[in-house]
């Protein structure tokens, strides 16, 4: 078998397996948080922080959604990195955004962080924040989901197929995941520009 068959394999296996139910509990969660006018924030590191970046246009434009990533602004991320230290960049950061009751985190991460090794600190320090304050936290997350999993509200837990490939299908599914809930009927109030044409110019 070559590599590309085995990884495509791998692929259709994960998607048999990811949980129809837990991505509905995700877009219940999304839908309750715009409706009362919460804000959505996707956090993210390493190319989970450009999936971040790129959900966030999707949140915003296709599901009508108040939307923002932290990473989206290097210049204070790196300012707090180099003053305060990695593990408070997001909180911080969301702190000075007035997080609040009405508001939801997204994490996006392959492994969702772990307490007890101080993995993805920033993550962590993030979710404690949420919780003190009252905010929802989803995920979409691989291996067991990790700390975020044990905290959130919801979240949609990308199967391990192979432990050599944790990091590539994780990474690959969160967008397929979230362009799921972007286009959910629950969440999509704008149509996407390649559909509407096809609308239009159908006979």
């Amino acid at each position: 078998m070559s590599y590309t068959t085995q990884h495509l394999k791998e692929t259709a296996e994960i998607v048999s397996e990811i949980s129809a139910d837990d991505c509905e509990k995700c877009v219940a969660a999304l839908l309750a948080t715009r409706e009362r006018g919460g804000r959505l924030f996707i956090l993210g590191v390493g190319g989970s922080a450009a999936n971040a970046s790129h959900a966030v246009n999707d949140f915003r434009k296709i599901a009508g959604f108040e939307c923002y990533a932290p990473t989206d602004n290097v210049s204070e991320l790196t300012a707090r990195t180099n003053d305060e230290g990695w593990h408070t960049i997001f909180s911080e950061w969301l702190r000075g955004s007035r997080l609040n009751e009405k508001d939801c985190l997204l994490i996006l991460s392959v492994g969702g962080g772990n307490l007890e090794n101080n993995v993805s600190p920033g993550f962590i320090s993030a979710i404690q924040l949420a919780k003190e304050v009252g905010a929802r936290v989803l995920g979409i997350l691989g291996k067991d989901g990790g700390y975020t999993a044990t905290q959130a509200d919801a979240c949609v837990i990308i199967p391990t197929v192979n432990p050599n490939n944790i990091t590539p299908h994780s990474e690959a599914f969160q967008a397929v995941v979230w362009h799921l809930f972007v286009s959910h009927p629950d969440l999509k109030v704008n149509q996407t520009k390649w559909e509407s044409v096809a609308t239009v110019s159908k006979p």
